[in-house]
């Protein structure tokens, strides 16, 4: 455990990577919504505004997912760190940089909250759908978003290692097939409203389950192309 906490350190001397660079993204984007509320209320229009740009950091944590991998792997094997380890240490970064980010997320929702929408019905951090569990469900929410997409990162990275970037290649372009062909079966047999039925059952802290379930069986797959990759 000692020798993944060590694993831990040394991704984190990149703090630029792993914090300041998602707290930019994010920020960076938050500003950008605010200033989009600025110019649709001065022209007179009112009503609810709400942003996606709060995803914009998930799109970026599938990059340090790979990068955490092409990076810094072949200098934990010069230092002579197992891949259990290197494996182990890699994650618990991602979880306390996920963590960072879901609350950041949660507070930046109460701040929404008590300001309105910063005086102006804008929502950026506070989606109804996503909070209607509560503050503690939204933050897990974003916390299994955020780790998904690092270890389908991670995931990717580990493949290209092992097998190289031909077989990478076809790898994606299967996964693609295998979600049109699902999208078309449902499609065909005219099951769309049972989806979304499920999903609204489901909830934001259900589909949050499921991610984390996902996240898992990606992790493991990851940890066991690992161990045959070349650094």
């Amino acid at each position: 455990m000692n020798r993944a906490l060590n694993v831990v350190r040394l991704q984190l001397i990149n703090r630029q990577t792993f914090v300041w660079i998602p707290l930019i993204i994010l920020f960076g984007s938050l500003a950008i919504s605010l200033l989009i509320y600025g110019i649709i209320q001065s022209s007179g229009a009112r009503g609810v505004m709400i942003s996606g740009g709060v995803q914009a950091p998930l799109w970026y944590f599938g990059v340090i997912g790979a990068q955490a991998l092409t990076r810094t792997f072949p200098f934990s094997q010069a230092m002579s760190i197992t891949r259990r380890d290197f494996f182990i240490g890699t994650l618990l970064t991602a979880v306390l940089t996920a963590g960072l980010l879901a609350v950041v997320f949660v507070v930046g929702g109460l701040i929404e909250q008590a300001t309105n929408g910063y005086g102006m019905n804008g929502w950026f951090f506070y989606l109804p759908w996503v909070w209607e569990a509560g503050p503690l469900a939204a933050g897990v929410a974003y916390f299994a978003l955020a780790m998904l997409a690092f270890v389908i990162g991670f995931w990717a990275a580990t493949v290209f290692k092992r097998f190289g970037s031909l077989v990478t290649v076809v790898t994606l372009v299967g996964v693609g097939l295998v979600a049109v062909a699902v999208a078309w079966l449902v499609t065909a047999t005219r099951s769309w409203p049972a989806v979304v039925d499920t999903v609204v059952t489901l909830g934001a802290f259900g589909l949050a389950v499921c991610g984390i379930l996902v996240t898992l069986v990606l992790a493991t797959s990851s940890f066991a192309t690992l161990r045959r990759a070349v650094p």
